[in-house]
C-alpha cells in the first residue's frame, strides 16, 4: 500500500533529525553506548501480521465486491450502446435523441457511481492505514523499549524513496514488531 509508505515516510524523515541531533550532542565514547538505533518496515508488519493480513483481505473483498458491481454497469451500457446502434436506423429523430439522453444520463450516473467508489475506498484505505499506524507505533515502543533501542526509524522500500540505505540485520525490528503486533492484536 503505498499510501502507508508515503504516511509514513513523512513521521519518519524528522525522527531521524531528532536522532541525529542526539548523537551529535553526545561525547563519542557516551554516544556510542548510550545509543542504539532500529529499523521496522511498518508495511512488512501490516502486510506479514495475521491481524494485518485480516484487514488487507477485507478492503481488497470489499474492492472485488464493488468492482463486480461496476462491471455489470459497464456490461448494461455496452448493451444498451449495442441496442441504440442497431435501432438507430428505424428510429424517428425524436426517439433517437431521447434514447441518446437515456443513454448519455446512465453513462453519467455509471461515471458518479465510480468517482464515489474511488473516494470511498481512499477513505477506507486511509482508515485502515491511521489505524494500523497507531498498533504499529505501540508495538514498535514495545520492542525497542526491551531491546533498549533509543530510536527506530521507517526503513523505507523499494517502492518509495528509501529512508535507510544500510542496516546491520541486528537492527531491523520488523521480525520482534509483527511478533508484538500479533500478540497485541490478537483479540
Amino acid at each position: 500500500m503505498h499510501m502507508t509508505e508515503i504516511l509514513l515516510r513523512r513521521v519518519a524523515i524528522p525522527m531521524i533529525a531528532a536522532g541525529m541531533l542526539i548523537l551529535g550532542s553526545l561525547p563519542a565514547a557516551q554516544a556510542a553506548d548510550a545509543f542504539k538505533m532500529g529499523v521496522v518496515d511498518p508495511q512488512a508488519v501490516l502486510e506479514k501480521s495475521k491481524a494485518g493480513r485480516k484487514a488487507l483481505d477485507g478492503l481488497k473483498e470489499y474492492v472485488t465486491t464493488r468492482q463486480k458491481l461496476l462491471s455489470g454497469d459497464e456490461e448494461e451500457l455496452r448493451n444498451t450502446e449495442k441496442t441504440l446502434k442497431e435501432q438507430a436506423a428505424k428510429l424517428s429523430d425524436t426517439e433517437k435523441k431521447e434514447k441518446e439522453n437515456q443513454f448519455r444520463t446512465k453513462v453519467q450516473d455509471y461515471q458518479k457511481r465510480a468517482q464515489e467508489f474511488n473516494q470511498d475506498l481512499q477513505g477506507k484505505q486511509k482508515e485502515l492505514v491511521d489505524e494500523y499506524m497507531k498498533k504499529i507505533a505501540s508495538a514498535t515502543k514495545i520492542v525497542a523499549e526491551k531491546g533498549g533501542f533509543s530510536l527506530v526509524v521507517d526503513k523505507g522500500s523499494e517502492q518509495t524513496v528509501k529512508i535507510v540505505i544500510y542496516n546491520k540485520d541486528t537492527v531491523d525490528l520488523t521480525e520482534q514488531v509483527i511478533k508484538e503486533f500479533d500478540r497485541a492484536n490478537s483479540k
